[in-house]
């Protein structure tokens, strides 16, 4: 396993263990969601370097987007949740109160 790899993968483990262990706020959750992808798109940017094709170049830019939008849907649901229900706690969210 190369360097790049343990790094990446050594990234979104702990990404995912802060999304599992600190979910008190929304913010935090949608932080560790946006670690994970940022090391998901440099692991594709690896692989896609390590291989040397151009048909995988523009994978990494597309995930990129991908992520640009998940990230702008996470902030108008953290706004609207603020502005609803006046915290971030995921605790104050229910989903048979909507």
């Amino acid at each position: 396993m190369t360097p790049t790899q343990f790094t990446s993968s050594l990234t979104f483990l702990m990404a995912s263990a802060g999304l599992t262990f600190y979910r008190t706020h929304l913010l935090s959750a949608l932080l560790c969601l946006e670690a994970m992808m940022l090391s998901l798109f440099v692991a594709l940017s690896a692989w896609t370097m390590h291989l040397d094709m151009s048909s995988f170049s523009a994978s990494p830019l597309l995930l990129l987007a991908f992520s640009a939008c998940e990230a702008s849907a996470g902030l108008a649901l953290l706004v609207a949740t603020a502005r609803t229900h006046g915290t971030d706690h995921m605790q104050s969210l229910n989903l048979l109160k909507c």
